[in-house]
């Protein structure tokens, strides 16, 4: 019997390519399914938002209230101040971190002496301890220093969550990086400080944007810190959408939705700025020659 012969462009179904699809698309349905409906909870009314159907008549106004633009406000929430708070806060941690994490990792990744990986470890663990542990402590040290319900409060304590995340992302950037590149510009008499700058930073700006990236989510995802050290003056975007499930004595499970909805904006829309250098970001280092 003579086999078919397929043409350009054509491929050869098999029940295993078609199960693995099949599993793939169950499993996006999934995982995407709590997204759908918070969005469709986000459109009902207060008489709606605890029914299960999906036939409900939607309306915009709740991003109305959780934004402040509609006449009767349900909660004393201010929404817009939380996220320019957030904003401010998880940018100037990142920029710490990155001002910071930078020289770090690379004299982590260049330098190797007794006790190094200990001290990196040690570092780590600081992302690995429960926030609980310290923030006892650390809510008695602010109350000290003024730093309670500030914004330079939350950028000082978001860096502790975010540095160490930097240090060991960019560590194993400079350490793929060659060290003949910089011997060479030592050889033309440049400093180290210079051959930093000039050679070895460039080539690792897709790593510091995918780090940057991590580090702002890391940071506006944090929920405790900002809930313990924060009052009203202060407050994140995460503190801001629970208060939204018991303002004025009722649960707006609504609203809660919608301000969820809005909080995820801002780390989206600057993945998607530096999308680019993401990817970029993420691959480095996958392939070696």
């Amino acid at each position: 019997m003579a086999r078919r012969v397929l043409g350009p462009g054509q491929k050869r179904v098999s029940a295993g390519g078609v199960a693995a699809d099949t599993v793939t698309v169950l499993w996006f349905v999934f995982a995407l399914f709590p997204i759908v409906w918070m969005f469709l909870l986000s459109l009902k009314n207060n008489v709606q938002q605890t029914s299960t159907y999906f036939g409900f008549t939607p309306t915009w106004t709740n991003y109305l209230t959780v934004l402040g633009s509609k006449g009767e406000q349900l909660t004393s929430v201010d929404f817009k101040s939380a996220v320019l708070t957030s904003v401010l806060a998880c940018a100037g941690a990142t920029a710490v971190s990155l001002v910071v994490g930078i020289p770090a990792a690379y004299a982590a990744g260049r330098w190797k002496y007794k006790g190094s990986e200990s001290l990196m470890f040690q570092m780590l663990s600081f992302r690995f301890a429960p926030e609980l542990m310290v923030i006892v402590p650390l809510f008695v040290i602010y109350h000290y220093l003024h730093l309670f319900d500030t914004t330079v409060g939350l950028i000082w304590v978001l860096q502790l969550v975010t540095m160490p995340l930097v240090v060991w992302i960019l560590r194993s950037y400079f350490q793929d990086l060659s060290p003949e590149l910089e011997q060479a510009a030592l050889l033309d008499g440049y400093t180290r400080v210079r051959a930093f700058f000039t050679v070895a930073l460039p080539l690792v700006r897709p790593g510091i944007a995918a780090a940057a990236l991590l580090a702002f989510i890391f940071a506006w995802n944090n929920y405790i810190f900002p809930l313990i050290l924060t009052d009203s003056n202060a407050t994140t975007v995460t503190v801001a959408v629970t208060k939204f499930l018991g303002g004025g004595g009722q649960a707006y499970y609504n609203l809660t939705a919608a301000a969820a909805l809005l909080g995820v904006l801002p780390p989206l829309v600057l993945a998607l700025c530096i999308q680019r250098y993401l990817v970029r970001g993420l691959s480095f280092g996958a392939v070696k020659s």
